[in-house]
């Protein structure tokens, strides 16, 4: 028949609408003027009436939906703790771990101050890179969510939707894009983890030489008393033969000088 035909069409065009992003603006006049096109409405609005129901068993999970995801508050909170995100951007954990060492160091001032500084600069590079990804994901839900609103209400012109409904899909692209934004958080966390323990770990070990090794530098240091800095030759291979690094070397021997010229003037 010829008015099932004509109805058939309007539906195709419909469907065509959310397929088409790129439908033309000469297709959607016809079939916003198509003289059937009120009918079409009321038919839809009929149908939509009888499955009330099921929407009020949808809208009645919504609460659950719209509850804090307690994972993403974990994250946040370990993110604000470690100085990455929060009001405070300035990562305040890091002097409290400069602190830690500075109490545990025979040079505090000098040696926590090259700490807290290397802890800072790989600190703010990590928060950089944060920032960077978030403002991405950020973008890319903006823009999605705008184009699934802007979608919903040239449907509208057709189908009853109402503003509840185009919140509530809103609500579920979020969500949906929340996993994005919890792996992006976790896996900073991890990074920001791996460098503490690391940052930690060497602090140990340069406080924590072998009795040999400590015997060495201790025997280059007072043979070369009249001139206690050795060459790089020599660094190299003082630290060859303590197992230790060039740079853990370098710190003996700073914080070495020091504490002998204090005790002099001490004595």
């Amino acid at each position: 028949p010829e008015g099932q035909s004509d109805i058939s069409t309007i539906l195709d065009q419909l469907m065509s609408i959310a397929h088409n992003r790129d439908i033309d603006e000469t297709q959607k006049q016809s079939l916003n003027g198509h003289r059937l096109k009120p009918a079409l409405f009321s038919v839809l609005c009929e149908i939509k009436e009888k499955t009330v129901l099921s929407l009020r068993h949808h809208q009645m999970g919504q609460q659950d939906e719209d509850a804090p995801d307690s994972q993403l508050m974990r994250l946040d909170n370990m993110l604000i703790a470690e100085g990455v995100a929060g009001p405070e951007r300035g990562g305040s954990n890091a002097a409290s771990i400069a602190s830690e060492a500075a109490a545990s160091t025979s040079n505090p001032n000098e040696e926590a101050f090259i700490e807290h500084a290397d802890y800072r600069t790989k600190l703010t590079q990590i928060r950089k890179t944060y920032y960077q990804e978030l403002e991405k994901y950020d973008q890319a839900c903006n823009d999605f969510t705008t184009h699934v609103m802007n979608l919903l209400k040239e449907q509208s012109r057709i189908r009853p939707v109402t503003h509840k409904e185009i919140d509530r899909m809103v609500n579920i692209i979020r969500r949906k894009f929340n996993t994005i934004q919890i792996q992006l958080k976790q896996s900073t966390c991890e990074a920001v983890m791996m460098l503490r323990s690391r940052f930690l770990d060497a602090r140990r070990k340069r406080r924590n030489f072998s009795k040999q090794a400590s015997e060495i530098l201790n025997e280059y240091f007072y043979s070369h008393l009249s001139n206690p800095y050795p060459s790089e030759e020599a660094k190299e291979e003082l630290a060859r033969k303590c197992k230790i690094s060039v740079s853990q070397v370098n710190n003996w021997f700073g914080n070495k000088r020091i504490r002998y010229k204090k005790n002099i003037v001490k004595a």
